[in-house]
């Protein structure tokens, strides 16, 4: 299965050798939106360098696969990239990409919202 996903490149881990033979290599990414997920992904043997000449900071576009597995009885899973992509025309540093939404307007107290309530208005059910 293949996906994708766009965000701001957070954070890039330097290579790991798992054996003579095998390699990984991890970055994150934060989602924009109300609620940000800083999301893992990981890079495997000679896609390692594929992260290199990105900033971190950088609007990304991710291409990558699930992948799962049992050992022992344990379950894991692993999104694979395979592909990352600058996205032309967005590019903002991460600071600006994690600052709150603006703030709703405050209201004074004793404000009147359009004549008010009559004086011997109840709200109670009962």
């Amino acid at each position: 299965m293949t996906f994708e996903i766009e965000g701001i490149l957070h954070k890039i881990f330097e290579v790991e050798s798992k054996s003579a033979s095998f390699q990984t290599r991890e970055f994150v990414i934060t989602t924009e939106g109300t609620y940000p997920q800083f999301v893992k992904f990981q890079l495997t043997q000679d896609k390692c360098g594929i992260i290199d000449g990105y900033p971190e900071g950088e609007k990304i576009k991710v291409s990558f696969d699930l992948r799962g597995r049992e050992w022992q009885g344990k379950y894991f899973t692993n999104l694979n990239a395979w592909k990352v992509d600058k996205i032309a025309g967005n590019s903002q540093g991460f600071q600006a990409a994690s600052s709150a939404p603006p703030m709703p307007p405050i209201f004074e107290e004793n404000t009147d919202f359009g004549g008010g309530l009559p004086s011997d208005f109840d709200d109670l059910p009962f």
